[in-house]
């Protein structure tokens, strides 16, 4: 009588890794996305230890999460797996203000992004 399961959003071959609330905006937190897609997972893990940008440390840990996720959960052969898909998305924003002149006051805004790391095993070539 209760509800049935919800189908699998990964395919056999994969496995995914979610962080939400990343505290820097969705354009800088892609310029790292975009450093990692495509390649496979160990490089990616040393490209984004020795990169200069603060958000690569999260990331690292994400893409360390998927790695896990796929060995631990899906079986998967940690050598062969590639960063299929890395995309962002953004969440809340916290709405702060600064004094300005003549007793007004300007609104900040502070972003906050997601990020969803998909790594798939690669086939034998």
């Amino acid at each position: 009588m209760g509800q049935s399961t919800n189908p699998s959003r990964t395919k056999e071959n994969e496995a995914r890794a979610y962080g939400k609330y990343l505290r820097t905006s969705p354009q800088k937190l892609n310029l790292v996305a975009q450093t990692i897609r495509g390649k496979t997972a160990s490089r990616a893990l040393v490209d984004l230890q020795f990169s200069k940008r603060r958000i690569a440390q999260d990331v690292l840990k994400l893409l360390q999460s998927a790695v896990a996720n796929a060995e631990n959960n899906h079986g998967l052969d940690v050598d062969r797996l590639v960063v299929s898909e890395a995309y962002v998305g953004k969440t809340i924003m916290m709405k702060r203000f600064r004094a300005r002149a003549r007793g007004r006051g300007a609104r900040i805004e502070k972003k906050v992004s997601n990020m969803t790391i998909i790594v798939k095993e690669a086939e034998e070539a």
